[in-house]
């Protein structure tokens, strides 16, 4: 296979190039467009990037068909003609055209999105980055574009690690446009909401925790979640170690009185079922319960484990909710942290808190614009 780069100012003359070069019969294998020249990412030249490739007769179909052509060796009483092996040259050769190809694929599978195309070469390399941890493409290109004013604005070439600092910062600019507060004891009530197998129950024990040992505020937990047997037993149990009281919900009465009992209290923490979040009338039972009160804030937990699809499924059944943050956990339990960037700049909610783990009351931690873009890029939080 004879595999060719022609670079040309526009796609007629590159399709004249290959023509000239492979014949009629070239196949082209990718077409992109790329910028070189200029000053500072300025006064760039555009031109057209096209790999082609011809798939030529392999060598021993092309010999034999020569030795065929040649007289019969019975009729003028000849030797037999022997088969002529390709040569050792003719074989690298060809080893050399697939491992070009192979790197040629292997380079436009990594400039996935040609859009990049029209930023300096490590800035994409920092969108690759962002890319790999799965942030959308929408908001990729809003700080490819920021990145490049920077770059045009800068005195030398910067280096990659320079870049990545300023995707840091680009991305920590648009989270600060959402509000990023745990919790503040300013309301008494704290609603976690969220589907089952997230880990709501642990991280309400989390904050119980912090609650009572570091702030030495008056706590209570209250639970909805009357359908799993082990959350109640699991919330008991923390409930004891943290000598706080907890009261189990069933219906709307219970609530009410519930309120009325741990109103002297600093803060109420309260875990609801996680079942049937798809169903509107679980939600609408929630806003019942939950979604008009002044003294209360929600957060929805999520786990960024999951599937983004998923995810946004559920989100969107608990903005009826109108729940203040989110909250991320199983943060050990995945590679790609993008979608709490996405989530937060698509929703315009912000987080609050992100789990590290099952250990109670240790593996969490405050979320914040800055802990965020470090996840994502793989720099380590402060």
């Amino acid at each position: 296979m004879n595999i060719k780069k022609i670079i040309a100012p526009t796609m007629p003359e590159a399709m004249k190039k290959i023509k000239l070069e492979l014949g009629e019969n070239a196949v082209i294998l990718n077409s992109k467009v790329i910028f070189h020249g200029g000053f500072l990412g300025l006064f760039r030249k555009k031109s057209i990037e096209v790999i082609a490739a011809l798939d030529e007769q392999p060598i021993h179909q092309a010999l034999t068909r020569k030795n065929n052509n040649r007289k019969s060796p019975i009729a003028n009483n000849t030797t037999t003609p022997t088969y002529i092996q390709p040569t050792a040259h003719k074989e690298q050769d060809i080893f050399s055209e697939i491992a070009e190809l192979k790197s040629e694929l292997k380079s436009i599978k990594k400039s996935n999105y040609s859009s990049y195309n029209q930023f300096p070469e490590n800035i994409q390399k920092s969108l690759l980055k962002l890319q790999e941890e799965e942030v959308d493409e929408t908001f990729l290109l809003n700080i490819g574009e920021a990145l490049l004013e920077n770059w045009r604005s800068s005195e030398n070439e910067p280096s990659e690690s320079e870049i990545d600092q300023w995707c840091i910062s680009q991305m920590i600019n648009q989270l600060n446009l959402v509000n990023f507060d745990g919790i503040s004891y300013e309301k008494k009530f704290i609603n976690f909401v969220g589907p089952t197998g997230v880990g709501k129950t642990t991280t309400i024990a989390k904050l119980a925790a912090e609650a009572v040992l570091e702030h030495h505020k008056k706590v209570a937990l209250i639970t909805t979640d009357t359908y799993r047997i082990a959350a109640i037993d699991q919330l008991k149990t923390y409930a004891q170690l943290l000598n706080i009281p907890v009261e189990i919900i069933y219906d709307e009465k219970d609530i009410r009185k519930a309120i009325n009992k741990y109103s002297e209290y600093d803060v109420v923490l309260i875990d609801t079922a996680g079942r049937n979040y798809q169903e509107k009338r679980y939600i609408d039972d929630l806003v019942k319960l939950f979604g008009d009160k002044d003294n209360m804030d929600t957060y929805l937990v999520l786990s960024i484990s999951m599937k983004e699809k998923d995810i946004e499924r559920i989100v969107e059944n608990f903005l009826e909710m109108a729940f203040n943050k989110f909250i991320f956990t199983k943060a050990d339990e995945t590679r790609n942290f993008g979608v709490m960037y996405n989530l937060i700049c698509k929703y315009k909610k912000g987080a609050a808190y992100i789990t590290t783990g099952q250990d109670v009351p240790d593996d969490i931690i405050a979320a914040t614009p800055e802990v965020i873009a470090k996840y994502i890029l793989r720099r380590e939080s402060s």
